[in-house]
Formats: structure tokens, C-alpha cells, sequence
């Protein structure tokens, strides 16, 4: 093998279409682009939500109520999945296991039985979690927002 045997792969370099080069080219005279009116003018470009005049459906479908900005949403772990686990239970051990995904707040809910001192820190708890985990000598750790 030479260096003058090596090339690009086989269909990866393309030549570039060159139009409005004359009938013979097969692009020439409208560039491929049709025959006249607005889509073949020069920087024509449509906006997202145009449908030809008919009436956009974001502004067909009805609108209702509002949507609050500044709802926290939290992530949801309940004692079931913490029975699994041990010693100290933080969003960042939830997080390794695949429990939560990074940077969403949790908050543990009571469903299922945790037979085992847990030390749980979480942004909030349910009642019945929390009696819950202290019933079986953990403790429950609220962090601070």
C-alpha cells in the first residue's frame, strides 16, 4: 500500500449542485426551485405554525387555566425502594442506584414497609413516611431549600 493509494470512502465526498447554469445542466433557469410565487423568491422563509393560510392549529386548539411557573416538582421515592438500601439514604446515594435523576427534589412517600434504622435525607416526607421510618428507629433529615 502507497500513500498515493489512499482516498476518501467510496460515496462520502459529493460534488455540490451547482444551479442556474443553463439548460443543459438540469437546474438551470428556476434553479430547481418551480415557477414563481413567494416560496421561490429569494430569502423566503416560513414561520413554524404557517399552514397555507389556514388557521394554525396552535390557534384552533382551546385554551385553558394557566400553568404556575414556580411549581416545584418533586421526585417521588417511597419506602419500598428504600428498603433495599443502607446505612445513610441522601438524594446524591438515590441518584447513583438509578432512584432519581440529578437535580430534581425528592420527596419520600410511605408506600410499603421498611424493616430496617435508616437515616433518610430528603427535601420532604410524607406523614406516614415519617412515622414510618422512625417507627423502625431512623431517623428523617429535611434538607433546607
Amino acid at each position: 500500500m502507497n500513500l498515493s493509494d489512499l482516498g476518501p470512502a467510496k460515496g462520502s465526498r459529493k460534488k455540490r449542485k451547482r444551479v442556474g447554469r443553463g439548460p443543459g445542466s438540469g437546474h438551470g433557469k428556476t434553479s430547481g426551485k418551480g415557477n414563481k410565487g413567494q416560496k421561490s423568491r429569494q430569502g423566503y422563509s416560513r414561520r413554524w405554525d404557517f399552514e397555507g393560510g389556514q388557521m394554525p392549529l396552535v390557534r384552533r386548539v382551546p385554551k385553558r387555566g394557566f400553568t404556575n411557573i414556580w411549581k416545584t416538582e418533586y421526585a417521588v421515592v417511597n419506602l419500598s425502594q428504600l428498603s433495599e438500601l443502607e446505612g445513610e439514604v441522601t438524594p446524591q446515594v438515590l441518584q447513583e442506584r438509578g432512584l432519581v435523576r440529578s437535580g430534581r427534589k425528592v420527596k419520600v412517600l410511605g408506600d410499603g414497609e421498611i424493616g430496617k434504622a435508616l437515616t433518610v435525607v430528603a427535601d420532604k416526607f410524607s406523614r406516614s413516611a415519617r412515622e414510618k421510618i422512625e417507627a423502625a428507629g431512623g431517623r428523617c433529615e429535611e434538607l433546607k431549600a
